[in-house]
């Protein structure tokens, strides 16, 4: 799992079914020690553009959407409300 902020989304006219009706967000990590750079993530959850969210990574992040089957590697499973002490590196 990681923490990061929400910096944009991605609009797609055509999707795999698996992903329809899912909004997709760009996320920037904020851990400067984190492997990953911004990444795509599935929200199901209603972040939006400037919040700092939760996210899993791997097979969770298939089982957070209830898809098992769906293409996903990446979803924000929380909003956090009090960022303090989440630094941006």
């Amino acid at each position: 799992m990681l923490i990061g902020k929400v910096i944009g989304t991605v609009v797609s006219t055509r999707k795999h079914e698996g992903l329809v009706g899912l909004k997709l967000l760009i996320i920037k990590p904020l851990n400067a020690r984190s492997r990953h750079q911004d990444l795509v993530a599935v929200d199901n959850i209603g972040a939006g553009t400037g919040e700092t969210v939760l996210v899993t990574t791997g097979s969770s992040a298939r089982l957070a959407i209830d898809n098992p089957r769906a293409p996903v590697d990446a979803a924000v499973v929380g909003i956090v409300d009090n960022p303090a002490g989440v630094s941006s590196g």
